[in-house]
């Protein structure tokens, strides 16, 4: 009896060895998502005119996918998607406002804190309507939870924790502190107070956590999304005179009115080329995401656009330079991206919404973990952001559910091969996702890209686009109804209807026969 207890205790001091072994051996994680960021605007991709000299380094010490895109043009879907490693088709969860999201459906830090992470969120989670306040939350498996939506004091001073640390540590006034931002392009809040620098300080104070397992934080400021306000001195670096125009020509907001009758930014088409924009109207734009003026000037536009991205990459460098600091970068795994994308000026169109232009549904991605993740890699294979949620759970050596649908690229990333090819094509829609009184009839279109060719269709509409992003990478010639062969129009139907078909999840896992 005596010989099998001290059996059973050496085995049970082993297995909680094991255990202690496998914590220590767990990455923690970072995922940083910007907010409404597209694909051109990082320096070491290519963009000459934007300073980014953070996130260069970290592509330098990182994996870089110039390819990714994103499952809808709107914030509420594709994180969703992000977050659950499933497809807006079988998630549900396809419009901004939503009253809830689904409690069927699990999230990947759920499944990370039930394998023994401490879980952190940072800024926005937006899985449904912040309308009232903190947004309803599921099981999601976020142990801390600082939250902040909009940042401008007219959504929710009282539950969002960044308007809360204004107040209370920073003893501003808030309504005075943001009284510039009620203008479509304007000087923010200084650096100091703003809602980016306030997401840094939160990511340092949950890192130096003192804890025995492993972690995982979510950080999303609400930058760059609209209004465009950057702190003043990042603002006065860009000068709109040098930098480049929107991709527009004159017909542009000609062929937009092929799609007002089912696209809130085709009826707001207007020449970029346009003056400063109007003083806006007594207490500001209701809603300046959806409402934009009647002209604008893409320069001014992108300039202050490009001082918030430099804003953020300051604020990113602080928290890489900052796990350097303490140790931790060696066994972390960081994660860049953005939701969605900004049309910024292109094609007379501004804000997110109903559209699968580049500028919208093509964003950054990048990965790093030091001497596990491949370094100086730029990838040109498609991929998809519901790829991350397979991926990040493979990182961490955790089973991946058999109901998600996103394809890991850890292997990949950490082998080196197949570096030009992940998946054959890429899939995003949109259904009703703003509810903009403006649109007349509910809009459901979906996107498929092959990496040369782009096939939109609106459903019950009748009519869709298609580009050839090979000959034509700014989205100007629609070949729907003229420039492409009878043969290859087909082709690019079938394949556009089998890669939407597998969007839609089989269920339930199957448990027998009958």
């Amino acid at each position: 009896m005596v010989k099998t207890l001290k059996f059973i205790h050496n085995f049970n001091k082993i297995n909680i060895k094991i255990i202690k072994d496998m914590k220590k051996s767990l990455p923690n994680i970072i995922w940083y998502c910007t907010d409404q960021q597209r694909f051109d605007t990082i320096n070491g991709l290519g963009n000459q005119y934007i300073n980014t000299p953070n996130i260069n380094k970290f592509m330098k010490n990182g994996y870089t996918f110039k390819n990714a895109y994103v499952q809808s043009p709107i914030c509420t879907p594709s994180r969703a998607s992000f977050l659950t490693g499933r497809y807006p088709a079988s998630t549900h969860a396809h419009r901004n406002g939503a009253e809830y999201f689904p409690d069927h459906e699990v999230l990947v830090t759920k499944i990370l804190k039930d394998a023994g992470y401490d879980c952190g969120l940072i800024g926005k989670l937006h899985l449904s309507s912040a309308e009232g306040g903190v947004e309803k939350r599921t099981d999601d498996g976020y142990e801390t939870f600082y939250y902040s939506h909009d940042s401008t004091p007219k959504l929710n001073p009282e539950t969002d924790d960044y308007k809360r640390w204004i107040v209370e540590e920073k003893k501003q006034d808030l309504k005075k502190l943001f009284e510039p931002v009620n203008n479509f392009c304007c000087d923010g809040v200084p650096e100091e107070f703003h809602q980016t620098t306030w997401c840094t300080e939160m990511a340092i104070k949950f890192i130096n956590k003192k804890r025995k397992g492993p972690w995982m934080l979510s950080i999303n400021p609400f930058d760059p999304h609209p209004p465009f306000d950057p702190p003043k001195e990042y603002r006065e670096r860009y000068n709109p005179d040098d930098l480049p125009g929107p991709l527009f020509k004159l017909n542009d907001i000609e062929r937009q009115k092929k799609f007002q009758e089912v696209c809130q930014q085709a009826v707001d088409a207007v020449n970029p080329g346009g003056e400063n924009p109007p003083p806006p109207p007594e207490g500001g734009y209701k809603n300046p995401g959806n409402w934009p003026p009647e002209s604008f000037n893409g320069k001014i536009v992108k300039a202050h656009y490009y001082a918030m991205i430099e804003l953020l990459d300051k604020h990113f460098g602080i928290l890489v330079d900052h796990l350097k600091e303490i140790g931790q970068l060696e066994n972390t795994l960081i994660i860049f991206h953005s939701d969605h994308g900004e049309m910024l000026g292109d094609h007379g169109l501004i804000y997110k919404g109903s559209r699968f232009f580049e500028g919208l549904v093509h964003v950054p991605l990048i990965f790093s973990w030091p001497g596990k993740i491949k370094s100086d890699i730029i990838s040109s294979a498609l991929v998809e952001l519901v790829d991350l949620a397979p991926t990040i759970l493979d990182a961490a050596g955790i089973d991946i559910p058999y109901y998600m649908q996103g394809k890991s690229l850890f292997e990949k990333m950490c082998s080196g091969k197949d570096v030009d090819f992940h998946k054959p094509i890429v899939v995003a829609e949109f259904n009703d996702s703003l509810g903009s009184p403006r649109i007349v009839r509910d809009t459901h279109a979906t996107m498929t890209f092959d990496g040369r060719h782009k096939t939109i269709i609106y459903h019950g509409l009748g009519f869709g686009e298609i580009y050839d992003l090979e000959n034509d990478p700014g989205e100007f010639k629609d070949l729907w109804e003229k420039g492409i062969d009878d043969k290859l129009k087909l082709k690019l139907m079938h394949s556009h209807i089998d890669a939407v078909m597998n969007t839609s999840s089989a269920g339930i896992q199957r448990k027998g026969r009958f």
